[in-house]
C-alpha cells in the first residue's frame, strides 16, 4: 500500500469489488482525491454476481464503460428446464421484451464479477487512481470539528468515543468542505487520514464491526447451495442455454461464462453425508453431482475453482452511517441471491452517495446533504430485502413441478427501473402547482428520469437524454418558450462552473434556438416520457438521474428554490443565491 502518511485524502474506500469500484469512478471523475484499498493480496476472480440488471447498465452507461461492459458479456440465455436427466422445457424470460425509447436496456447482462471489476479498475486507472491490496482495516478513529459538524449521532471513533478539533480551522476538502477527519489503521502498512471514509467490504465488513452498526436478521441455514466456476469438456452442452436439473432430491445448474471458451457457473444442492449435513463442495464432489442429476459422466467436469458454500442470510444495517463513515452494497444489507440483485443494489447504493460526497467536498453543499443518502438508500434495500425473499419462495415452489426454473425469480421489479425515492427530503413536487401537467402524468420528484431518443440541436446528430444527463453534472430540461427564463436564469446563476447544464428542449414544430446543449425532441418521446403538456415544463434531473423536480414552465422560481435548496443543505450557501 502506497506509504502518504500525513496526507489528507478526501474519500477513502475500503473495498474493491463492484460496489467500492463503481463510487471510485464516480468520485473521481468529479475530481475529487480518492483512495481504494481492499485486503486481498491479489485482484479475485469472484464470479459470484452474474451480471448488472438494467438499471445498473444505465449507471455503467453514464460512468463511460456500457461498450466495454456489453463487449465483455452477454445477454442473459434461455433457461433448458431438465427432469430425470430428460429436457423438459425451454423458457427465454426475455423473449417478448425490448428496448423502448425511455428505456434502452430491457434485460440485464451475463458477465463475469470479475470481468466486470477489470472494466471498472481501468476506467479507475485512466483517472490515475488504482487499487491498492493488502490493506485490511482494523482501526477507526474520526476526529469531529468543535461545532459538531457531522451526520446523525455526531462524528466518533469505532468505540463511540469523540475527538473534536477547533470549527474552521481545519482543511478544506475539493475546495469547500472544512474540518474533520477520519484515520483508518491497517493490519500492515500505514494508515490513511480521509475525509470521509466508505465501507464496501461485504457481508462481513471489518468496517462496519468497527463501528459497531448492528446487522440484524437471520440465517437460514438449510437453504444453501455449493457454487464453483468449473471447466467442462468442449461440446459436452450446448453453450447458448443456461442448463437447469432440478430433481426431488436435488439440483444441478450450469450457465455459461461468457468471454470463456470452456467455463461454466455451477450452482448445486450440497451433497450430504448420512445423518444429512451437507458436505464441503469440492471438485470430486461436483463430479458426482453431475453425474447423478444429468447422467454425464464426472471426468468431463475437468476443472473446478473458486469453490464456496452459500447460504442464504437476509440482513440488514441499522443505519449506513456514522459520522464521517458510511457503508454502501453488501457491508450495508445482504439477500437471497433470487432476482440477482445483491451487486446490483450496491453499485445503485454507490451511485447514489457518489454525487453527495462530491457536492460536499467541493462546497456546493452542506454536509446535511449526506444524511439523504440513508434517507434513500435503506428504504430500497429493505424492499429488496422483502422482494428477493419472496422471489425465493416462487422459485422454490416452481422448481416443484417439471418445467419450473429460476425465471421464476425475474419480474419487472428486479429490472430496477421502478426504484425511486419519493419519500425523500430532497424530492420537491410541484406537478400539482397552477399549469402543471397533474399528479398522474410522467414521472415524480425522486422517481428515475426516463430516457428518450433526441436530435442534437447545434448538428442534427442522433443523441438522447441519457446522453445529456451523463456526467457530474444536473441537468435542467426546459420545455416549450415558457422555459426560456428558468433556463436563462440557471445559465446565468451557474454558468461555466460545470455543477448545472441548462437544455432547452424543443418541439419538432419549432425552430431551435442556438443554447448549448440545445436538442431537439424530433419524435415526441421526450414530451412523452415527462409527461409535459402543451404549456411545457421544466424539470431538474439530479446526478444520479432521478428526477429532482417537475414545474410549470413558467414557474422559474420554484426551480431556482428547489437549486437553491439543494445547494444550501445544512444552511450552506448556495451558488444561485452566491450570483445574485
Amino acid at each position: 500500500m502506497t506509504d502518504t502518511a500525513g496526507t489528507l485524502t478526501d474519500v477513502l474506500i475500503v473495498g474493491a469489488g463492484p460496489t467500492g469500484l463503481t463510487l471510485a469512478c464516480d468520485l473521481a471523475r468529479r475530481g475529487i482525491a480518492v483512495r481504494i484499498v481492499d485486503k486481498s493480496p491479489a485482484y479475485p476472480r469472484s464470479s459470484r454476481a452474474k451480471g448488472p440488471n438494467p438499471r445498473s447498465l444505465e449507471v455503467l452507461a453514464d460512468l463511460g464503460v456500457i461498450d466495454e461492459v456489453l463487449a465483455a458479456g452477454s445477454a442473459p440465455l434461455p433457461m433448458r428446464k431438465y427432469r430425470d436427466r430428460l429436457p423438459v422445457m425451454d423458457t427465454d424470460p426475455y423473449a417478448d421484451s425490448a428496448p423502448t425509447p425511455d428505456a434502452p436496456y430491457d434485460r440485464g447482462w451475463l458477465i463475469a464479477q470479475w470481468r466486470l471489476e477489470e472494466v471498472l479498475r481501468d476506467r479507475l486507472a485512466a483517472s490515475g487512481v488504482r487499487v491498492e491490496l493488502g490493506a485490511e482495516a482494523v482501526g477507526i478513529t474520526q476526529i469531529a470539528r468543535a461545532d459538531g459538524e457531522g451526520g446523525e449521532g455526531g462524528e466518533r471513533d469505532a468505540s463511540g468515543e469523540v475527538d473534536r478539533e477547533p470549527g474552521g480551522d481545519g482543511e478544506p476538502g475539493g475546495g469547500g468542505e472544512t474540518g474533520g477527519h477520519v484515520t483508518v489503521t491497517f493490519a500492515a502498512g500505514p494508515p490513511v487520514r480521509a475525509r470521509y471514509v466508505v465501507g464496501c467490504d461485504g457481508a462481513h465488513s471489518p468496517v462496519r464491526k468497527l463501528l459497531g452498526i448492528g446487522f440484524d436478521g437471520e440465517t437460514h441455514a438449510e437453504q444453501m447451495m455449493v457454487c464453483g466456476d468449473v471447466a467442462l469438456t468442449d461440446g459436452v452442452l450446448d453453450r447458448d442455454r443456461w442448463h437447469q436439473w432440478f430433481d426431488e432430491d436435488g439440483a444441478v445448474m450450469l450457465c455459461p461464462i461468457p468471454g470463456t471458451p470452456s467455463g461454466w457457473w455451477f450452482q448445486a444442492g450440497p451433497e450430504r453425508d448420512r445423518e444429512g449435513r451437507p458436505l464441503a463442495p469440492s471438485q470430486d464432489g461436483f463430479r458426482r453431482l453431475l453425474t447423478r442429476h444429468t447422467g454425464l459422466p464426472g471426468s468431463h467436469l475437468t476443472d473446478a475453482t473458486l469453490l464456496s458454500t452459500y447460504r442464504v442470510n437476509v440482513r440488514l444495517a441499522d443505519r449506513y452511517r456514522v459520522g464521517r463513515v458510511f457503508l454502501a452494497g453488501d457491508s450495508a444489507h445482504v439477500h437471497a441471491i433470487a432476482g440477482g440483485l445483491g451487486m446490483n443494489t450496491g453499485i445503485q447504493d454507490a451511485f447514489n452517495l457518489g454525487w453527495k460526497l462530491a457536492h460536499v467536498l467541493a462546497g456546493r453543499a452542506g454536509a446535511g446533504l449526506l444524511d439523504t443518502y440513508e434517507e434513500e438508500r435503506l428504504p430500497v434495500a429493505a424492499r429488496t430485502l422483502d422482494l428477493t425473499s419472496e422471489r425465493l419462495r416462487a422459485t422454490l415452489a416452481a422448481i416443484r413441478k417439471p418445467g419450473g426454473g429460476l425465471d421464476s425469480a425475474i419480474t419487472p421489479e428486479t429490472a430496477g427501473l421502478g426504484t425511486g425515492y419519493r419519500w425523500s427530503s430532497l424530492a420537491a413536487e410541484d406537478r400539482d402547482a397552477p399549469g402543471g401537467q397533474g399528479p398522474e402524468d410522467g414521472p415524480h420528484s425522486g422517481d428515475r428520469a426516463p430516457d428518450a431518443p433526441c436530435l442534437a440541436a447545434a448538428t442534427g446528430a442522433p443523441t438522447s437524454l441519457f446522453r445529456t444527463f451523463a456526467g457530474p453534472h444536473l441537468t435542467v430540461l426546459g420545455f416549450g418558450p415558457g422555459s426560456t427564463t428558468a433556463l436563462r436564469e440557471v445559465t446565468a446563476a451557474y454558468g461555466d462552473s460545470g455543477a448545472v447544464r441548462a437544455c432547452r428542449v424543443y418541439g419538432a414544430g419549432e425552430t431551435p434556438g442556438t443554447e448549448a446543449h440545445a436538442l431537439i425532441d424530433h419524435q415526441g418521446y421526450a414530451r412523452a416520457a415527462y409527461g409535459v403538456g402543451g404549456s411545457g415544463a421544466v424539470v431538474v434531473i439530479r446526478p444520479d438521474n432521478h428526477v429532482g423536480i417537475v414545474a410549470p414552465a413558467d414557474a422559474p422560481r420554484a426551480v431556482r428554490e428547489y437549486l437553491d435548496r439543494l445547494h444550501r443543505a445544512d444552511g450552506a450557501v448556495g451558488m444561485v443565491d452566491a450570483v445574485r
